[in-house]
């Protein structure tokens, strides 16, 4: 029987006792939970990281104008600022998370990683790190296998759904699954990874999911990019052996205490928070309005 993805301890002990990397064990559970071979599972990696790929270009030369009008080509006015706050680099990474997500409010193609409201975390982590580092795809997709598996555990011991654990649950755990992949990628060990899992989880703890006109453009889209910053920050902290202090599995219980503890009107409903406001609920009637006006008139009727 494979490993099953319950704990980060477990997870880090079968990989001592069958002398078995990280990446391998996931691959190991995707045969035999489900049958993929290695080479099948290897190529939908490659796939979903064109798509990102190509997600981030999208977003950068296209334009990212949603129905709703709330996202209009954010990406490109940031990376098209003529001064950056610390580094080109950094600029680059959120605007690439930025543009992902874009294209994700704007209805065109992305990679659910590991959800659709998390789309831009994964792709702008990513594709910086390997433009930064020139690592190798191999290793990014190797990377991405074990941010599948940081995916799994999370989504067992809490939740990666914002309408079950509020926005930490997606972009939380997004950021966790982009701090694992950079410190695999640049070196860093189990201990690592996962303790750049537990810092990056315990930066976004209580974050609540409030998406304006109950759409996933405002504020989803800039928390890609915020995510996507904390990610980075989180793997520095780990690769240079700052202890998260709490271990990451309770951090991961923590998560998901704070998520069952959280009021309904927090978790995707649109009722609280930034749709709540005064302005939000404009946007939500004006959205609703134009709506109704585009709708056929046989539509309308039933209304």
């Amino acid at each position: 029987m494979a490993f099953l993805f319950e704990s980060f301890e477990s997870w880090k002990q079968y990989s001592v006792e069958h002398s078995m990397s990280l990446h391998q064990i996931v691959l190991e559970y995707e045969h035999l939970q489900k049958g993929r071979s290695e080479k099948d599972t290897m190529e939908g990696l490659a796939n979903a990281w064109q798509v990102m790929k190509e997600a981030v270009h999208t977003g950068l030369e296209e334009d990212m104008t949603s129905r709703s009008g709330m996202i209009n080509n954010g990406a490109k006015k940031v990376y098209n600022y003529p001064t950056p706050v610390l580094s080109r680099e950094f600029q680059q990474l959120i605007a690439r998370a930025l543009a992902a997500k874009e294209v994700n409010s704007c209805m065109g193609r992305i990679v659910a990683a590991p959800t659709a409201g998390a789309s831009g975390i994964m792709p702008g982590v990513l594709y910086t790190l390997q433009d930064i580092h020139k690592i190798e795809d191999q290793k990014i997709l190797e990377a991405m296998l074990i941010a599948a598996g940081i995916a799994l555990i999370m989504e067992q011991r809490a939740s990666i759904a914002g309408a079950v654990g509020g926005c930490q649950a997606e972009t939380g755990t997004a950021a966790a699954m982009g701090a694992g992949a950079i410190i695999y990628c640049l070196g860093g060990d189990i201990d690592q990874i996962f303790n750049g899992v537990a810092i990056t989880v315990q930066c976004m703890l209580g974050l609540v999911c409030d998406p304006v006109a109950g759409l996933v453009e405002i504020p989803c889209v800039v928390r890609n990019a915020s995510a996507a910053a904390i990610a980075n920050s989180s793997a520095q902290i780990a690769l240079a052996n700052v202890s998260s202090v709490i271990p990451v599995d309770e951090v991961i219980e923590a998560m998901g205490e704070i998520g069952s503890s959280m009021e309904t009107r927090y978790k995707e409903t649109a009722l609280g928070g930034l749709a709540a406001t005064k302005t939000g609920q404009a946007i939500a009637k004006k959205v609703l309005i134009h709506t109704i006006e585009m709708l056929p008139d046989e539509d309308t009727s039933k209304l």
